[in-house]
């Protein structure tokens, strides 16, 4: 396979009552397909975000973002745009960083969990800026992408609603 230039062609989902910020790397060729988040159908994330929040796992966009909403999450990804071969995170480079201050102006954000190892290491990288003195404060959550096989659902589920939980208490 060959690099492609990708561009981030869909918002971040997120309102002035968000607590909490959640960041991928840059959207999967299943999510760009679909236009929304964690498209891929055996990426764990909305299993996972929804065990956290009991909550059944939302299947269209709209119940989606509702469901974020609705439990005051901002949802986005570091990356605007970016040279990148398939969905391999491992492969991306020539990063154009989007404008964290979009969420981070508008909502009242605690804390930026970032979803996998790749995109901490981009949002320290281009994005470290936002976080001053631990305020928001940062975490670095086990991604949820089937490349993490390492991780089981149960072992993902249990750590991302410790990290979680222990901010919203």
């Amino acid at each position: 396979m060959d690099y492609e230039h990708v561009t981030h062609t869909f918002g971040p989902v997120f309102d002035a009552h968000s607590k909490i910020l959640i960041l991928g790397s840059v959207p999967s060729v299943k999510s760009r397909e679909q236009q929304f988040y964690y498209g891929h159908p055996q990426n764990r994330f909305w299993k996972v975000i929804s065990a956290v929040f009991d909550e059944s796992v939302p299947v269209t966009i709209e119940e989606k973002k509702a469901f974020l909403l609705r439990n005051r999450i901002a949802l986005w990804d570091v990356v605007e745009s970016c040279d990148i071969i398939g969905s391999s995170d491992s492969s991306i480079r020539n990063v154009k960083a989007n404008d964290m201050e979009t969420i981070l102006g508008e909502a009242d954000i605690r804390a930026i969990f970032v979803n996998g190892g790749k995109a901490y290491e981009l949002f320290v990288k281009y994005c470290g800026q936002y976080v001053q003195k631990d305020k928001p404060r940062l975490v670095k959550l086990p991604s949820t992408s089937p490349a993490n096989a390492a991780w089981s659902y149960d072992r993902l589920q249990n750590t991302w609603k410790s990290e979680i939980g222990a901010m919203l208490s």
